[in-house]
């Protein structure tokens, strides 16, 4: 399939969806004028750090349009759901929060109720929802987000349902939306959209579309906001970040960017995920190693230790080139923290495939892994895939392989004990001994206490004791 470069959206388009903007403010203003209330949307998001980032564009969208903020959705005037499609559990969340909306539709029929992200994006979710959830009043897919302001004022102007599912599958970029992010020290920053691998089990290309990367020039704009905002931590976003670059006519390549990004002037940190495991190079974890500001941790997706099982999946790697990168990036960078993600249950696993993704795990010591059960996705080629193992066989290697990363991490943990490290603090923690919450370079989570302590800035703490899940430090003295 022919891959061309992204196309900016043009600006007489994004300059139409600010018009509608400024139109439903207008009707917003005349709104709290009329009740004494301004009117509040309701926001929730499912899925990845991805979702998290397009969730913020559309809060500050909404912002713009002049709806506060929602604690519930019984408080909501509008109320917004983006949906993921990656495994069936979020898609089956999504359409229950969906789903018991129909009591409070029917107590308040003016309320507009929207559903958005990478589960509508799929070909037969649209019908689903026109048959099965009357409620909702509008949808629009991943390639659509930008339009929100215009599809919300068809729907305010007096249109029942507003769907749009539009977009080429190569995809576009809009710039210049407005975004409301959260408070703390941390961000997101999506650099690029999208995915080509096409692994056998994933959705994401067909809902996302193709991989398209934004210009360096306008994520180095964004960036330099971000640190002019306060903003210490950011990572950078995409499907697959090592990709970034590739479908742009300039020279630029993920490594080059990080690069770029490092000269920037001030006290932060720069993260990055996801990355795949046959675009990661040597250049990238010689970039990492040199950069001063680049967090030493790498999130590195294995899956599966099986090369049978891997190239089943349509992961283009071996088990064996994934070590030899772990052991370049360990040369380099020694106390890089590392994790992954795992898939257990693929079709076709046998025990001795599995027995090659636990040997894995224990060669690497990973300091943490997102373990999941295979989750058929309609429209991938694994959804046809025969599967051979029962669920109770899937469940009894899921749970062996928690009890391996277990005993792994632990020691990894309490060889902290003692030491001195640098950490961000994030916000308050629950435990009233160590009060704070940070992050250390490695992203690992530690609650601290001492004096000087507060959200937004940088300390050096001594640690004092382990868990599996948490350190715990005080303040130099």
């Amino acid at each position: 399939m022919e891959i061309k470069a992204p196309t900016a959206i043009p600006q007489q388009e994004i300059d139409r969806q600010f018009g509608y903007i400024e139109r439903i403010a207008a009707y917003s203003r005349d709104a709290e004028l009329r009740t004494g209330q301004k009117p509040l949307a309701y926001i929730q998001t499912f899925g990845c750090q991805q979702n998290e980032a397009d969730s913020e564009r559309i809060a500050g969208m909404l912002h713009d349009m002049g709806y506060g903020k929602a604690e519930s959705p019984e408080q909501a005037d509008v109320l917004i759901y983006n949906t993921c499609a990656v495994r069936e559990h979020a898609e089956s969340r999504a359409l229950g929060n969906i789903g018991a909306l129909s009591h409070l539709k029917k107590q308040r029929p003016d309320i507009t109720i929207g559903l958005c992200g990478c589960m509508v994006q799929q070909e037969h979710m649209p019908d689903k929802i026109r048959k099965s959830y009357p409620q909702v009043n509008l949808l629009f897919g991943t390639h659509a987000l930008w339009r929100l302001p215009e599809l919300l004022y068809r729907r305010l102007s007096g249109e029942k349902r507003v769907f749009d599912i539009s977009g080429d599958v190569r995809g576009t970029i809009a710039e210049g939306l407005p975004v409301l992010r959260g408070q703390g020290p941390k961000a997101w920053l999506s650099i690029m959209y999208g995915c080509n691998n096409f692994c056998t089990y994933c959705i994401v290309p067909y809902v996302r579309g193709r991989e398209r990367s934004r210009c360096p020039k306008d994520i180095e704009k964004e960036f330099r906001t971000l640190i002019a905002q306060g903003y210490k931590d950011i990572t950078l976003l995409g499907q697959n970040v090592n990709s970034y670059g590739k479908d742009l006519d300039i020279q630029i390549d993920f490594s080059d960017l990080l690069a770029r990004l490092n000269r920037i002037e001030g006290d932060f940190l720069i993260r990055f995920m996801t990355s795949h495991p046959k675009d990661a190079s040597h250049k990238l974890l010689d970039t990492m190693a040199t950069c001063d500001k680049v967090a030493k941790q790498l999130h590195l997706p294995f899956q599966s230790g099986s090369d049978e099982i891997l190239k089943r999946m349509n992961r283009g790697y071996t088990a064996e080139k994934y070590r030899s990168l772990i052991a370049y990036a360990r040369e380099k960078m020694p106390g890089i923290t590392l994790s992954s993600d795992i898939i257990v249950g693929f079709p076709g696993e046998t025990e001795a495939d599995f027995q090659q993704t636990l040997a894995l795990v224990q060669d690497v010591g990973f300091d943490a892994l997102f373990t999941f059960l295979f989750s058929r996705r309609s429209g991938t080629p694994a959804a046809s895939y025969e599967d051979t193992a029962s669920k109770e066989e899937k469940q009894n290697r899921f749970e062996r392989l928690l009890k391996a990363q277990d005993i792994c991490v632990l020691p990894r943990q309490q060889a902290y004990v003692g030491r001195c490290l640098r950490v961000l603090i994030e916000g308050e923690s629950k435990d009233t001994d160590y009060p704070f919450l940070a992050r250390t370079e490695g992203g690992l989570l530690i609650c601290c206490a001492g004096e000087g302590l507060e959200p937004g800035i940088f300390a050096g703490v001594n640690v004092e004791k382990a868990t599996l899940r948490c350190l715990f430090a005080r303040v130099e003295r």
